[in-house]
């Protein structure tokens, strides 16, 4: 059946490819935007363009209510460089600052939007790259916590993550916790990282993450919004890998010479705690409970297929 569908955060990475998505399959689509120049792109891809502050609670409801929407999806976020220049983990308390605030406050107003204008169903990004639970297993599903205890750099952005999913979820919607996610401006600044070895491994690259091209990414938002999911979701690969086989494949496809190996000490002072927590002890998670629930099939069962043909 066809719906009125409101993707905030229309003009992001996900967006361009979900937005598309939604149209192919019938659906009337609203997108938003932060900026006027942009309204055309949205054109293009077959939706209705707003402009809309995601941080401005009248903005939001003037926006939700205009398009009476009978989904909401929050893909918000402000990770680009145009938003939160150059990628800083050893900082990524102050990188990703913007992107806390869509994923608390954005979070809220979009809520309060759909229950003013009595929108069903809202379903939000969430993120399960390789922050899960550092204990156990290497792999987690969606009854594991995420990492309750992460280092201080980190701590606002997971935070901000359990905000968004508890909201959501007890709203009735659906937590989508994609994998990191890589394609046509996804990874972009991660293979100009590999390129300049920027990137290397740290200690054993025992650490593993989880990986979702875009397209599979945007495609279990469909199913998602279709089915009017509630709960949380992995969307993920079939494959959590540690990263000493991920990096090299990654930086071969990329054209890059072999990832350098550094001790944790030295990373620690150059790229900060997080980045060797994801290098060493990451925990990645499994996507059982998509492709049951959701019926999900992807186009890029494993990052391997999906680094030869869709990073560009």
């Amino acid at each position: 059946m066809a719906m009125r569908v409101f993707v905030a955060g229309g003009t992001g990475v996900l967006g361009r490819r979900l937005v598309p998505q939604l149209v192919a399959r019938g659906h009337q689509v609203t997108a938003t935007t932060t900026s006027a120049a942009k309204l055309a792109l949205l054109e293009q891809l077959g939706a209705d363009g707003v402009v809309m502050d995601g941080l401005d609670a009248v903005s939001v409801g003037g926006a939700v209510a205009a398009a009476r929407p009978d989904a909401i999806v929050h893909q918000m976020t402000a990770i680009s460089m145009t938003h939160a220049g150059k990628p800083d983990m050893k900082h990524m308390d102050r990188w990703f600052a913007l992107t806390n605030r869509l994923r608390t406050e954005g979070t809220d107003h979009l809520l309060a939007a759909a229950e003013a204008t009595g929108v069903p169903h809202v379903v939000a990004q969430s993120y399960a790259g390789w922050n899960g639970i550092r204990e156990g297993g290497w792999v987690k599903t969606e009854e594991d916590p995420l990492d309750p205890t992460p280092v201080a750099a980190a701590r606002p952005t997971m935070e901000a993550i359990r905000h968004v999913e508890g909201a959501v979820v007890r709203a009735g919607g659906a937590a989508l916790r994609y994998g990191a996610l890589y394609g046509p401006g996804a990874s972009d600044d991660l293979v100009r990282l590999v390129r300049k070895r920027q990137l290397p491994l740290v200690g054993a690259g025992t650490g593993h993450s989880s990986w979702v091209h875009l397209d599979d990414a945007a495609s279990a938002t469909v199913l998602a919004v279709e089915q009017r999911a509630r709960g949380v979701f992995n969307i993920v690969d079939d494959e959590p890998a540690p990263a000493r086989e991920w990096l090299p494949v990654l930086a071969a496809h990329a054209g890059a010479k072999p990832p350098m190996r550094v001790p944790k000490g030295l990373a620690r002072l150059l790229a900060g705690d997080v980045a060797v927590t994801m290098m060493t002890e990451g925990r990645g998670f499994s996507n059982a409970k998509a492709k049951r629930e959701l019926g999900w099939q992807l186009r890029y069962p494993s990052w391997r297929q999906g680094f030869a043909q869709g990073l560009a």
